[in-house]
């Protein structure tokens, strides 16, 4: 495999790194909650995914939101309101608790029992780029049939550990053009 990309974008090409493209993707079939956590009904609804059962309250301490049970319920009565380091912290939390709670569902709508998930890659953006220095790259699509590591690592929000199993695990297919798709515009899946 060629080495990867040192300087990109020096003469003005534009995208992000396809493993990025891949963790966007991830966190839209995970279904986040919409409303920002900053809004009363944001911050309830997290509040509510994070302290409904004993089990995610032990999900939200070992994901960082470490106030006593009496802060909580003052949260959740509205008797009292989180400061900005504590609503960034429930942000976190409930990103990382919901991350590992849809993880084994996602995995499974990927791998489709061996069959795999079709993945889109959308070349990088070189409008920018000066007519005899543009690379000639084009749409791609494969099967990608093992998301074991990837989803693994974009649940644990190992941004390292996501780069090497995106890359090794999937664009690896792409042959010895796989370093044409390191940045994309976008990376598409369905599942």
């Amino acid at each position: 495999m060629p080495e990867r990309n040192t300087e990109f974008g020096k003469y003005g090409a534009r995208g992000i790194k396809g493993h990025e493209a891949v963790a966007r993707q991830l966190d839209v079939l995970a279904g986040f909650i919409v409303t920002p956590v900053s809004a009363w009904r944001g911050l309830q609804a997290r509040l509510h995914y994070l302290t409904r059962t004993d089990r995610a309250r032990a999900a939200a301490r070992a994901a960082g939101l470490t106030v006593t049970d009496r802060t909580l319920r003052a949260w959740l009565k509205g008797t009292r309101r989180p400061s900005r380091v504590n609503l960034d912290r429930i942000e976190q939390a409930y990103r990382t608790v919901r991350r590992h709670n849809v993880a084994r569902h996602l995995l499974a709508r990927l791998n489709r029992d061996g069959r795999g998930t079709r993945v889109e890659f959308h070349p990088l953006n070189q409008s920018q780029v000066d007519r005899p220095r543009q690379r000639v790259v084009s749409y791609r699509s494969l099967n990608v049939r093992h998301w074991d590591r990837i989803v693994e690592a974009w649940a644990h929000d190992d941004d390292v550990a996501l780069d090497d199993a995106w890359v090794d695990d999937a664009a690896a297919d792409l042959g010895s053009e796989w370093g044409q798709y390191e940045y994309v515009t976008n990376i598409g899946f369905a599942a």
